[in-house]
């Protein structure tokens, strides 16, 4: 028997090789929506990829930072909108999956169990002796910071409408005489236009705590603004609308992607 030419052992060489590239992809997903690919579709689409989820890439994450307990902050807002829609843990959640991803050494609070009350309620209290007798036990020995996340504005701040109504002078049209001022009068009669806009600012502290002392080693603010907005168009029955902006989850992981950006620049 023969051996195999040389060139047939290349070919399923490569074969190998991009069946190991195609195993390793990103997995990809279908859309069922009956409206996909359609002109709403792509603007809806470009909408929401404008509000994904995008990785911050943080400067000193190729050096390891200290091992830190992300503890439950507080929502001080009055805006029932957000304090309806968020608690304490929503955004110590978020606070772990970005200090993770700038290479800290995140202790997760779900392995503390009923520990992170205690934790929480020594380092919000400042006391010293309860902290050091909590952060004595296994892991949490090597702990060097605790951190938190509090959010203290979510407000809107602006709102601005307007539009256009052509009922109001599309019997104007008239005036012009002939079939073509009529027409045109119908036309303008029907047309409606709307348009609005709010803006939102929303404000969020971080606070970096000694896991031995409980002082403050550094803490800082950030504020983003949230604009959400509609408009609205009607021609002789002929609708076109949109809606969207940023959401409040969205709005939440930024402000925790902004200032964890910080502590990794400044304090790592």
């Amino acid at each position: 028997m023969k051996p195999a030419p040389h060139y047939l052992h290349a070919l399923a060489s490569l074969a190998l090789i991009f069946a190991a590239g195609s195993s390793s992809a990103q997995p990809t997903f279908g859309n069922p929506s009956p409206t996909a690919g359609k002109s709403t579709s792509q603007a809806a689409n470009a909408a929401a990829d404008q509000a994904a989820y995008k990785p911050v890439e943080y400067a000193n994450k190729g050096r390891k930072g200290p091992a830190l307990v992300v503890i439950p902050g507080e929502v001080k807002s009055n805006n029932a909108t957000f304090t309806q829609k968020f608690g304490p843990n929503n955004i110590a959640d978020f606070g772990e999956v970005e200090l993770s991803q700038a290479n800290f050494q995140v202790l997760e609070r779900n392995n503390l169990g009923n520990l992170l009350q205690e934790i929480s309620l020594a380092y919000n209290l400042g006391d010293a002796d309860k902290a050091r007798q909590t952060m004595g036990v296994g892991k949490l020995k090597t702990t060097k910071w605790i951190v938190k996340f509090d959010i203290l504005k979510a407000e809107q701040i602006s709102e601005n409408k307007q539009g256009f109504d052509g009922r109001a002078i599309g019997g104007l049209g008239g005036l012009f005489g002939g079939l073509g001022g009529i027409a045109a009068g119908h036309v303008v009669s029907n047309t409606q236009t709307k348009e609005a806009t709010a803006v939102w600012l929303i404000g969020m502290r971080y606070k970096i705590m000694d896991a031995t002392t409980t002082e403050q080693v550094a803490q800082g603010y950030q504020e983003l603004k949230m604009e959400v907005g509609a408009s609205e168009t009607s021609v002789m029955g002929v609708s076109q609308g949109a809606k969207g902006g940023v959401g409040l989850d969205t709005m939440v992981q930024r402000l925790v992607q902004t200032a964890v950006w910080e502590i990794d620049s400044k304090y790592k």
